[in-house]
């Protein structure tokens, strides 16, 4: 007679809850919500008849059967996401699934992916561009490009370049009564402000540069990086500036083809500021070993070190 086997929703749930110890935490790995995730282990608990997670004060505990099946049950979701993710190679072998910072893909990356496409016609991408920070363990995803993320021990990690960021307005704002010329004048225009803080989990383990980190740098008061236009989406930012709406910061390499090209241009001298952020590649060890995913990072390890910083303005 087979024996009986609770539901495997059910056995995820209780693997993550168990690792985290945090209701929340699991419903965010699992893209749920945390009521989901707590009925899932209830379940789990009604049909064994036993007890495996208990409040203690403000903070989760295993019980003592919970611990007993911890360990068991995360190795199985190990082994059961590696047979996927080997079916799934087996079947896709030539595509790769690259997640990358939103700013970064629309506008640096995609102008230059013809080039990948070139070299290497029998790799299909599929460009994921998101703020979210994915579980490469966990996911579909083969290699991210992350920005003021912590590097992860565990998982193949390459700088692509630093982040130098300053001030940038278009051609006609910065010529316009008052002509732009010294960075008190900040206190006279609208700033641009790019925000994700109606994105919680955007900074889980993010860290970001913003207006009030670069006035502290250049030695100007914090509170003058107040007031403008937020906008949530950093497309529409670089739009707004464009558009003479206003004065955003600009990281570069990111908004490097819009400065050559003139649309947007740095009306400040002695503005630029050198932060301890930056832009890396990181994929799995395993991963990377992987023909066609290699070739995707060693190629644009390869156009990473074209960028001049020399060539800022």
């Amino acid at each position: 007679m087979q024996e009986w086997m609770p539901s495997l929703n059910a056995l995820r749930a209780f693997e993550s809850v168990a690792r985290h110890l945090s209701y929340r935490a699991a419903a965010d790995e699992l893209r749920v919500t945390p009521g989901a995730v707590k009925q899932l282990v209830l379940k789990l608990e009604d049909a064994l008849g036993v007890k495996l997670v208990e409040r203690k004060g403000h903070r989760l505990v295993l019980t003592s059967v919970g611990e007993a099946g911890k360990d068991g049950c995360s190795l199985a979701m190990r082994q059961l996401r590696e047979s996927v993710r080997a079916m799934r190679r087996h079947k896709t072998s030539s595509r790769v699934i690259v997640s990358v910072e939103a700013s970064l893909a629309t506008t640096w990356l995609s102008s230059r992916l013809n080039e990948f496409w070139r070299l290497h016609p029998d790799i299909d991408l599929l460009v994921d561009a998101s703020q979210q920070i994915v579980d490469l363990e966990n996911s579909e995803v083969d290699v991210a490009i992350r920005y003021g993320v912590p590097c992860d021990d565990d998982l193949w990690t390459t700088r692509l370049f630093k982040d130098l960021v300053f001030p940038v307005c278009s051609p006609s704002l910065a010529k316009s009564p008052p002509k732009l010329e010294a960075l008190e004048q900040l206190r006279e225009v609208p700033l641009i402000h790019w925000s994700t803080a109606h994105m919680p989990w955007a900074h889980a383990t993010k860290r970001w540069f913003s207006w009030s980190d670069w006035f502290r740098h250049v030695g100007l008061q914090q509170t003058e990086a107040t007031g403008g236009t937020e906008f949530s989406d950093y497309g529409l930012a670089v739009q707004a500036a464009t558009a003479g709406q206003g004065v955003m910061l600009a990281g570069w390499p990111a908004l490097q083809d819009t400065l050559n090209a003139g649309f947007l241009i740095c009306p400040f001298k002695d503005s630029i500021v050198e932060t301890d952020i930056g832009f890396d590649l990181v994929t799995q060890h395993e991963t990377y070993q992987r023909p066609e995913v290699a070739a995707f990072a060693n190629w644009l390890i390869a156009v990473a070190r074209k960028v001049n910083p020399n060539e800022v303005v």
